[in-house]
C-alpha cells in the first residue's frame, strides 16, 4: 500500500512538473509577436538568415537560430554564438531559444526546425513554438531510413509541422497536394510561390549573394514582403546576409607541381544527388568548368548509409557525367569503389589520409593542369576540416 502511495504521489508531482512547463513554455511563446519557423530539405539554414537579415534591415528586433553544418544563435546585432553540443541534437534546446527570445525582449522570432521524425515535427513546431509563418523550403530525397523514399511520403512527414492558424509558403515547384490538405484541415493558408515571382528583380538587382540560390530569395522575399516589410529594406538585407558555413563556395589555389590553377568547390552541405546536380548545373551556367578538368571528391558517412546507397544508384545511372575522377573518403569508400568498379567508367580512387592538407597533395598528383575539385556527400567530419583547410589557404571566388 505504501509503495502504491509512493507510485501515486511521484506521479503527480510528475504531472505537476509538466503542466508548469507548459504554462512557462507557453507564456514565453506568448511573449514572442512573430515566431516563423523553416522546415525542410535543403537550403533551411540559408532562408533562416536571409529574413532575419531582410527583418533586421527593417527594424525589427530579431533572433535567429540554425541547425546547419555549424548551428548558430544569432542575436539581433547580428553576432553570432555557435551552438556547443555535448551530444546529439535535441528539440529541447527551443526552451533555451525561448528563454533567450524573452530576455531579449524580440520581435520576431526565425527558427530552422531541425526535427526528421513526424511525431518530433508536431512536438517541436506545434506543440512548442506554433509559429504564425511556416516555410517549407522543398523536398528532396535525404534521410531515407527516416522519412521513406518517395517524395510524397517525405513531403507528408513535413505537414506534421503545420499548426492551426498559420500562413504556409511553399515554392510552386514543390507543391504536392498532402500540403493543402493538411493545411485546410488546420484551417491554414497555403500561399504558393511561382518560379516567376520577382523576375524583374533577379534581372536588374546587382550584387546579389553569389552564393544563394535563386529560390531561396525567392521565398524570403515572398515572406518580408508579406509581412509588409519595405522592398529597399528587404533587399539590404538580403545583399547583406552572412552566408551559413554550409553554404556553396568556391576558392582558387595553385596546386600540383608544376602549380596549376585549382577552383575549389564546397558543395558538401547539398548532401543528396538531386540538390548537388542542382549546384553543379548552376556553376555549368556560370562558365566555371570551361577548360577544366572537373573531379568529385565524394565524402561517406558511416550512420548515413542511405545516402551511400543513393550516390552509388545515382552514380551507376551516369547522373554525374561531367566527372573524370572521383575520389572517395570514409567508411564505405571501399565498399562503393568496389560496386562501382564493373559498371563506372569514370577514374575512382580511395583516399588514404584524413589530413586536408596531403589530401591536396594526393589528389594533385593524379590530376594534371588546371581542375574544379567539388566537394560532395556530407559535410560533417572530414568535410568541415577540408572546408576550414580551403578557407585559409584559399581566395574566395566569386561565382
Amino acid at each position: 500500500m505504501r509503495e502504491l502511495f509512493v507510485t501515486g504521489l511521484c506521479a503527480a508531482f510528475f504531472i505537476i512538473y509538466l503542466l508548469v512547463e507548459r504554462y512557462i513554455l507557453s507564456q514565453r511563446r506568448q511573449n514572442i509577436p512573430l515566431r516563423i519557423c523553416v522546415t525542410g530539405t535543403r537550403g533551411k539554414s540559408s532562408i533562416t538568415r536571409l529574413i532575419a537579415s531582410c527583418l533586421r534591415e527593417a527594424g525589427f528586433v530579431v533572433l535567429a537560430k540554425t541547425t546547419g553544418s555549424k548551428p548558430a544563435i544569432i542575436f539581433p546585432d547580428g553576432e553570432e554564438k555557435e551552438i556547443k553540443r555535448r551530444g546529439s541534437a535535441s528539440i529541447l534546446e527551443e526552451k533555451k531559444i525561448l528563454k533567450i527570445s524573452t530576455k531579449l525582449q524580440i520581435q520576431a522570432l526565425v527558427l530552422e526546425l531541425m526535427s526528421i521524425h513526424p511525431e518530433n515535427s508536431y512536438a517541436e513546431s506545434v506543440q512548442m513554438l506554433n509559429p504564425q509563418i511556416l516555410i517549407i523550403t522543398n523536398v528532396r530525397p535525404d534521410h531515407l531510413a527516416q522519412m521513406d523514399s518517395s517524395k510524397e511520403e517525405i513531403a507528408r512527414c513535413f505537414v506534421s509541422s503545420i499548426p492551426e492558424n498559420c500562413t504556409v509558403f511553399v515554392p510552386e515547384e514543390e507543391f504536392f497536394p498532402v500540403f493543402k490538405e493538411a493545411a485546410g484541415r488546420m484551417n491554414s493558408e497555403l500561399v504558393q510561390i511561382s518560379r516567376n515571382s520577382y523576375k524583374k528583380y533577379f534581372e536588374s538587382e546587382q550584387n546579389l549573394p553569389s552564393f544563394e540560390f535563386e529560390e531561396n530569395i525567392r521565398l524570403s522575399l515572398a515572406v518580408t514582403e508579406f509581412l509588409g516589410v519595405d522592398r529597399e529594406a528587404a533587399l539590404r538585407g538580403i545583399k547583406r546576409v552572412k552566408p551559413d558555413f554550409g553554404s556553396l563556395k568556391v576558392w582558387t589555389k595553385d596546386f600540383g607541381s608544376p602549380p596549376h590553377r585549382w577552383h575549389l568547390v564546397s558543395g558538401f552541405a547539398a548532401n543528396d544527388t538531386e540538390s548537388t546536380r542542382r549546384v553543379l548545373s548552376s556553376l555549368q551556367k556560370k562558365n566555371l568548368f570551361s577548360g577544366k578538368e572537373i573531379v568529385g571528391l565524394l565524402n561517406l558517412r558511416r550512420d548515413r548509409g542511405d545516402r551511400t546507397i543513393q550516390w552509388m544508384k545515382a552514380l551507376k545511372d551516369g547522373f554525374f557525367p561531367e566527372f573524370q575522377k572521383i575520389f572517395f573518403i570514409g567508411d564505405h569508400a571501399h565498399a562503393l569503389k568496389r560496386k562501382l568498379r564493373s559498371t563506372e567508367k569514370k577514374e575512382l580512387f580511395v583516399l588514404k589520409t584524413q589530413a586536408p592538407q596531403k589530401i591536396m597533395v594526393e589528389i594533385s598528383n593524379k590530376v594534371k593542369g588546371k581542375a574544379v575539385l567539388v566537394g560532395m556527400g556530407n559535410m560533417g567530419g572530414f568535410g568541415q576540416d577540408l572546408v576550414e583547410y580551403w578557407e585559409s589557404v584559399g581566395r574566395a571566388y566569386d561565382v
